[in-house]
C-alpha cells in the first residue's frame, strides 16, 4: 500500500507541476524584483520551497485588493515574498504586520522591502507569534498564516477575536505534500489533519481548502 501511495504521489506531483507552470505562464507576470527575490531565496536559504511563489503571491495580492484591505497580519515572513505581495494589494495608508522568529533571514527581507518601495506599508515583528499577536491591534481584514505548523490551532483561536466579521484567514501548507489525502500516519500529517478538521467544524468561520501548491485554506469570519 505504501509503495502504491508513493507512486500515486509522484504522478500527482508531476502533473501538478505542469499545471502550475501553465497557470503561471498564463497569469500576470511577476516583476524582476520578485523574480530576483525567488532566486535569492533558493540560493541563500536551506528550505527555499517555503516561499509562496508567483501564483500564490498574486492570489494574496488579489485577496487584499478585493477586500480593500487596510490592516493585514502575516505569521511567518520567511524572506518576505508573500509580505510584499500582501503589501501590494492593501490600501496606500494600510499596514502589513509580519511576524518572523528567525532573525537570520532579516537581511534578505529588509533589503527587498526597501527595494520594493513598500517598506512604509510593512511593519516587521521578530519573535514568537503567540507572544506578539496579543499586542497587534485589530480589527484585521486579512491574516496569512504560514508559520510554525504546531502553533496553527492555538494561533487560530487567538485570531478569532481580532479578525473582523467578513475578514479572511488564509492558511498555507494544509495539504502537507498531499499526505493528509494519502492517509499518512506521521506526526506532522496527523497534526495538519486535526487542524483542518478543527477549522471546518468551527461555527465562527466558513472554510474552503484549495489544492494550490501545498494546500491553501481560506476561512471567512462569520
Amino acid at each position: 500500500m505504501k509503495q502504491q501511495n508513493d507512486m500515486s504521489e509522484k504522478i500527482i506531483n508531476r502533473d501538478y507541476d505542469l499545471m502550475m507552470k501553465y497557470c503561471q505562464t498564463n497569469s500576470e507576470p511577476t516583476d524582476e524584483l520578485m523574480q530576483e527575490l525567488e532566486r535569492t531565496t533558493y540560493l541563500k536559504t536551506l528550505a527555499p520551497q517555503m516561499i509562496s511563489g508567483a501564483v500564490q503571491g498574486q492570489l494574496l495580492t488579489l485577496f487584499c485588493q478585493t477586500a480593500n484591505a487596510k490592516t493585514v497580519l502575516e505569521v511567518g515572513t520567511f524572506t518576505g515574498y508573500a509580505t510584499i505581495c500582501l503589501a501590494k494589494g492593501i490600501q496606500p495608508t494600510g499596514k502589513v504586520h509580519t511576524i518572523e522568529i528567525n532573525k537570520e533571514l532579516g537581511y534578505i527581507s529588509r533589503d527587498f522591502f526597501e527595494r520594493s518601495g513598500l517598506s512604509d506599508r510593512i511593519e516587521q515583528h521578530w519573535g514568537d507569534a503567540k507572544n506578539i499577536i496579543p499586542n497587534i491591534e485589530g480589527p484585521l481584514d486579512i491574516v496569512f498564516l504560514d508559520g510554525a505548523k504546531a502553533d496553527y490551532p492555538v494561533i487560530f483561536d487567538m485570531l478569532m477575536d481580532k479578525i473582523k466579521p467578513g475578514g479572511l484567514l488564509i492558511v498555507d501548507n494544509v495539504l502537507w505534500s498531499g499526505k493528509v489525502a494519502f492517509g499518512a500516519t506521521d506526526k506532522g500529517t496527523k497534526m495538519i489533519d486535526l487542524f483542518n478538521k478543527k477549522v471546518n467544524a468551527d461555527p465562527r468561520v466558513t472554510s474552503l481548502i484549495l489544492p494550490m501548491r501545498d494546500g491553501l485554506m481560506v476561512a471567512r469570519k462569520n
